[in-house]
């Protein structure tokens, strides 16, 4: 079963497949697309073209746990995506992750001014295996 993440942005929209067996989050990349529409065409085939069964997308939730604008935006497009291509779209509390995702380029070296480019790549797999990691204890016998 592959899962696809996706850190949904205005300008760039990170992606992260999880391998056959839904263990662990790889294949990060990004997708640069400002117009909405361009960018539901690109999921919808980027979804087909990787044989994806599940949809996981990042929900930025406030840091009081209430939903905000860009919450919404992504609520919206979840119902976008299971409209379009008919699979489970799981809305995934990303808070933080885009933290995460810088300190995780600055300890590898990467420069400051290069995390733009993969930093939305990096908080997909974060948080497709975050999402990974708890379906794993949701299927383990207490």
């Amino acid at each position: 079963m592959r899962i696809l993440g996706i850190d949904y942005g205005d300008a760039r929209t990170g992606l992260s497949v999880s391998d056959p067996s839904g263990f662990l989050a790889g294949s990060p990349r990004v997708i640069h697309e400002w117009n909405y529409d361009k960018l539901l065409d690109a999921l919808t085939d980027f979804v087909a073209a990787h044989a994806i069964d599940e949809i996981v997308l990042g929900w930025p939730k406030n840091m009081d746990g209430s939903i905000g604008p860009r919450a919404q935006k992504c609520e919206a497009l979840a119902d976008a995506l299971r409209a379009r291509t008919g699979l489970p779209v799981t809305l995934w509390d990303e808070r933080r992750t885009t933290v995460a995702a810088h300190e995780i380029l600055h300890q590898s070296g990467k420069k400051a001014k290069k995390h733009r480019q993969t930093v939305d790549a990096v908080a997909a797999s974060l948080i497709l295996q975050g999402y990974l990691d708890w379906k794993r204890t949701q299927n383990t016998p207490t």
